[in-house]
């Protein structure tokens, strides 16, 4: 076999490596060899020599008779060096520009902090009229659009809920309600609710593992964006938060 063959089938080797790696999935802590089968174009022996190599790697660990397996610390270490290089602001900058280009609003990123929703982008519109908080502007994540679509997706969403400044405590049955409609949709709209004469549009964002970590929002006056904008605005907040998602580790072929 000539060099050039060797190298080829190496990276075929690389490839399909790789492939079962990608199998998993986040609802996934172990999988036997045949549900990998389904998934993965190996044959048997194929796929049991790739995961001796990948567990002598500490990336695939086996356990159990029938044998399971389930990603191992290497991909836990690998993970950690990627989130801790990570600047979400700066991998969403050409989705914001985009969204900024197109809607002609204020556009923002806003991430899940404890409690709040934080601000930790924003292109403030161009046009006299317009709306803006500013990066760094925190709220309680149960309050506006940003905030609630990102509540949608959260477990025990009523632990962020917040009694209001006239002492009285939101209707919780009201806010399951709506929070239902905002995952099947995904989108959330709050009209003046937080600035009165402003409309606000959000979506959630995710990481690779399903779960949310903020909302990416177009903001406006009233007075310019009537249902017909607030529909166009949903769909394109929607298509950059996919390609934000995916840039953040989730799978292309993911739902949210």
């Amino acid at each position: 076999m000539s060099e050039e063959e060797k190298s080829g089938e190496g990276v075929r080797a690389v490839e399909r490596a790789l492939d079962i790696l990608m199998a998993f999935t986040p609802g996934d802590r172990e999988l036997t060899a045949g549900e990998l089968l389904r998934r993965v174009d190996l044959s048997r022996p194929t796929l049991y020599r790739l995961l001796r190599t990948l567990e002598n790697k500490g990336f695939i660990v086996s356990s159990g008779d029938p044998q399971r397996f389930a990603l191992g610390a290497s991909v836990a270490q690998l993970a950690h060096v990627w989130g801790a290089g990570l600047d979400i602001a700066a991998v969403a900058a050409p989705m914001l520009r985009r969204l900024w280009d197109e809607t002609g609003e204020t556009v923002a990123l806003l991430v899940h902090e404890g409690n709040d929703r934080l601000c930790v982008a924003e292109l403030p519109s161009a046009q006299p009229l317009s709306s803006k908080r500013g990066v760094g502007h925190r709220e309680n994540v149960a309050r506006g659009a940003s905030g609630r679509v990102i509540l949608a997706h959260l477990s025990s969403p009523e632990a962020y809920v917040r009694q209001e400044e006239d002492g009285t405590r939101p209707d919780l049955s009201a806010l399951r309600k709506r929070l239902e409609k905002v995952r099947k949709q995904g989108f959330e709209v709050s009209r003046d609710e937080l600035i009165k004469g402003a409309v606000a549009v959000a979506v959630p964002v995710f990481l690779g593992d399903g779960q949310v970590i903020g909302s990416l929002a177009v903001f406006g006056p009233g007075v310019r964006v009537d249902e017909a904008r607030v529909s166009l605005f949903a769909e394109l907040l929607k298509a950059e938060s996919k390609k934000l998602s995916q840039a953040l580790g989730q799978r292309q072929d993911a739902r949210p």
